[in-house]
């Protein structure tokens, strides 16, 4: 059984004893410290809180402990059920609600979930506030419930995802017309999750008839890996093939990652959904770009070709990605995971509102899916790992290869998120992971040979 606490929610397993697994115990438990710390926030204030779901199977399970529990704090909830984590965030912005809960594992298998939790904006709490609601956990004496009198009380919103969708065809960016005139053959695979629901009724309100649903079930039985990652993807890679469709769509449970599948079967790319989507906001809105440091530097052009455009590179996290758009008035940003935040809409990444601008996009392209990805330049992205003994001090090896780096010319290194070190033609990000004593590797190149032998030589090194 595994649970992991960290500032940006709570994930685990289902089952096992409390504190090993995501028992009914510690839902409960981190719910009120969560409440606890919106609760001292606004001390006079009847709070809000939204509450949606995956369709994950412990989904109604663990719904039920949250929305018991926060009426439980005295707080009102607004109840979206099977819903996604952007319309999640957009309701908790459209309610004027003091905070929000996301029940979802993302690309967890089934056995996962997780409490995934929001602010008053529908963001993601910041790295304070995450710390002080497990210290808050550590110390349940601090938690108060509310008496008889004072309990909350529950709505349901059932068009949550509706509100959602009309949103999106209101943004200028998104043109209906052109889709519609397209007329699209257009292959979904929601691994049985809640974009089985969105994605559809997104498509069918952007005027495309011709809709062909590939585990859209929202049963919560994944029918792969969830992740949408190509090796999970091969179903719909011959669905799309084999049906002449124009474009294949993949999210995963929750919906806030977006992957497509060209019309050829292959793989549009995970990294490039963002790069296509930038690129095309950018043609009509000059700004600034962000991503993560572990996202393709394709955006980085992308965004060079634009006068007075500049790109930044945030830590890797939805949260850093989020601050330092802020900070930047970045137009567009998100993460290479296929996660798009479209700030004319919300900060949150958002597969549905990345569906309709890519869909804007080809269809005024007048370009096969494969034939507009071959205008964006080539870069490999690969990922590895180093395996350490647990006496060695990660961080004194990362502070080491950082300061050797700096000393070489043509390299330029950066330290904000474990150390990444840009050479002309590439890069190599070293991460720590937080739960075992490895360090992650991932690089970048125009060829998988040339990333892996960037990756080996700093392997080697390690």
């Amino acid at each position: 059984m595994a649970l992991i606490k960290s500032i940006s929610g709570i994930r685990g397993t289902i089952g096992g004893h409390p504190g090993e697994g995501l028992s009914p115990i510690d839902v409960v438990k981190f719910t009120s410290a969560f409440a606890t710390l919106i609760r001292r926030q606004h001390p006079t204030k009847q709070l809000t809180f939204v509450v949606g779901r995956d369709a994950r199977l412990s989904g109604q399970m663990v719904d039920q402990l949250v929305v018991a529990t926060l009426t439980g704090m005295g707080i009102n909830v607004i109840e979206t059920g099977l819903s996604t984590t952007p319309t999640t965030e957009m309701s908790v912005i459209g309610h004027h609600a003091d905070g929000g809960i996301i029940i979802t594992a993302s690309h967890n298998p089934k056995h996962w979930n997780a409490l995934k939790l929001l602010n008053e904006k529908g963001e993601f709490i910041d790295a304070a506030e995450g710390t002080e609601v497990l210290r808050i956990a550590d110390n349940i004496e601090e938690i108060d419930f509310a008496e008889v009198d004072s309990l909350g009380s529950i709505n349901y919103d059932t068009d949550a995802i509706e509100k959602h969708i009309q949103h999106i065809l209101n943004l200028p960016l998104v043109d209906v017309a052109a889709i519609r005139n397209a007329n699209f053959k257009v292959a979904v695979d929601a691994v049985n999750s809640t974009g089985g629901i969105a994605i559809p009724k997104l498509l069918e309100a952007l005027g495309v008839s011709q809709i062909i649903k590939l585990n859209c079930d929202p049963i919560g039985i994944f029918a792969h890996n969830p992740e949408p990652i190509p090796q999970n993807l091969t179903g719909i890679s011959q669905t799309v093939s084999q049906n002449h469709c124009d474009i294949g769509i993949v999210v995963d449970p929750d919906v806030d990652r977006l992957a497509l599948v060209c019309e050829n079967g292959q793989m549009f790319g995970e990294e490039y959904t963002l790069v296509s989507i930038a690129d095309y906001i950018l043609t009509h809105t000059p700004g600034n770009t962000v991503s993560n440091l572990s996202s393709s530097r394709a955006l980085k052009d992308i965004t060079a070709k634009f006068s007075g455009s500049s790109y930044a590179a945030a830590a890797v996290g939805e949260v850093n990605v989020t601050k330092l758009m802020k900070e930047t008035q970045a137009v567009i940003g998100g993460e290479g995971n296929g996660g798009i935040i479209y700030p004319a809409l919300h900060y949150g990444r958002d597969a549905l509102v990345g569906t309709a601008l890519f869909l804007t996009l080809l269809a005024k392209s007048g370009m096969k899916a494969s034939e507009l990805r071959k205008t964006y330049p080539e870069y490999v992205i690969t990922k590895n790992r180093k395996d350490l003994t647990p006496d060695i001090n990660v961080d004194i090896l990362l502070k080491n290869t950082a300061e050797k780096y700096q000393a070489l010319p043509n390299c330029t290194v950066t330290t904000i998120d474990g150390v990444k070190i840009d050479f002309a033609d590439g890069w190599v990000h070293l991460r720590k992971s937080n739960t075992e004593p490895i360090i992650r590797i991932y690089s970048e190149a125009a060829s998988e040979n040339r990333a892996n032998q960037l990756a080996q030589s700093i392997i080697n090194e390690l």
